[in-house]
């Protein structure tokens, strides 16, 4: 008997839900270690918090669908907790440029990444799950421009910081989606 390609769909489907509720959390992760080390008077912390409130309702949405359709997370999140807290205090360690540098590039990545599952979407029937990601994509766009406004591209070394953030970012994203 030929395969329908069903299952096939459903696994691609779990593997969506699983890495974009780790990229939530890594997300929320970054934007505590930001906070933690510029504090509420920084410049762009209300950003910042701003932000992170977004993040935090996109994890609490995904989260929900783990649960929903017993998709299970990735075994990673321990470690992503640490990397994406030490990203964000890292960089904004590094002052406020360097975190909205943090932000544009990770932001960068997440965009990209949800407009390939977006493609994908359009031959499956999930439009519950279409229209999320397609309403998280458009908040993390809102993000990237607001670090951008914020100066990120005049952070010390920003090319080079870019670069190795987005390149984090792929990493991630492709380690989530398996394990």
């Amino acid at each position: 008997m030929a395969d329908s390609g069903l299952g096939r769909d459903k696994a691609d489907v779990a593997s969506m839900i699983r890495v974009n509720q780790a990229g939530e959390y890594g997300a929320a992760q970054i934007y505590k270690g930001q906070l933690a080390v510029m504090g509420d008077d920084a410049p762009h912390s209300s950003a910042i918090h701003h932000m992170a409130e977004q993040e935090q309702r996109h994890l609490d949405a995904f989260d929900q669908m783990i649960v929903d359709r017993a998709v299970r997370p990735t075994i990673l999140q321990p470690f992503w907790k640490v990397a994406g807290y030490a990203l964000g205090a890292g960089t904004a360690a590094m002052g406020p440029r360097a975190a909205m540098a943090c932000t544009a590039a990770v932001e960068t990545e997440i965009d990209r990444h949800y407009q390939e599952q977006l493609e994908q979407l359009e031959s499956e029937n999930e439009p519950a799950l279409a229209h999320m990601i397609a309403d998280f994509r458009e908040e993390e766009l809102e993000h990237k421009e607001t670090a951008l406004a914020a100066g990120a591209e005049d952070a010390p070394g920003y090319p080079i910081l870019s670069a190795a953030i987005r390149l984090g970012c792929r990493a991630a994203i492709g380690l989530s989606k398996r394990i």
